[in-house]
């Protein structure tokens, strides 16, 4: 009798989706034992990582039942009241530990809103943000 492969996923996994793809973060996710990156709603995401707050009412007209975060590399004022009115469940660290992002997906899953205090308050420079002239910072 053969036996069945072992793999690190749990019996229930929580499938996320990422618009625009975005292979590197997905390998990053997909080691976590109970998260599942899919390629399309057609898999039904439970989660959302999107990049642009105008995409969240989209995802939503698709999938009502999806939990939408939005990725930002830095804070600029509004961003927040932005995704939030597009109907965003949250607002998190595009490139903070995936530990993190991990908890932060599963968090959203079980209805909670997520925003990383980062993000929220005054303008912060992080690894691939424009300089603060560019993106809100101060002069």
């Amino acid at each position: 009798m053969d036996e069945m492969p072992v793999t690190h996923r749990t019996s229930r996994s929580l499938r996320v989706l990422l618009v625009p793809p975005n292979p590197a973060l997905a390998l990053r996710l997909g080691l976590q034992p109970d998260i599942e990156v899919i390629a399309s709603t057609l898999a039904r995401p439970e989660v959302a990582l999107v990049e642009e707050p105008e995409a969240v009412a989209g995802l939503l007209a698709e999938e009502p039942e999806c939990r939408v975060l939005v990725m930002a590399g830095w804070a600029r004022p509004g961003l927040w009241e932005e995704a939030s009115a597009a109907g965003a469940s949250g607002l998190v660290l595009r490139d903070g530990p995936v530990e993190e992002l991990a908890d932060c997906l599963r968090r959203a899953s079980m209805g909670e809103t997520v925003v990383d205090p980062a993000l929220t308050g005054p303008a912060r420079r992080t690894h691939g943000s424009p300089p603060p002239e560019i993106g809100g910072g101060l002069p």
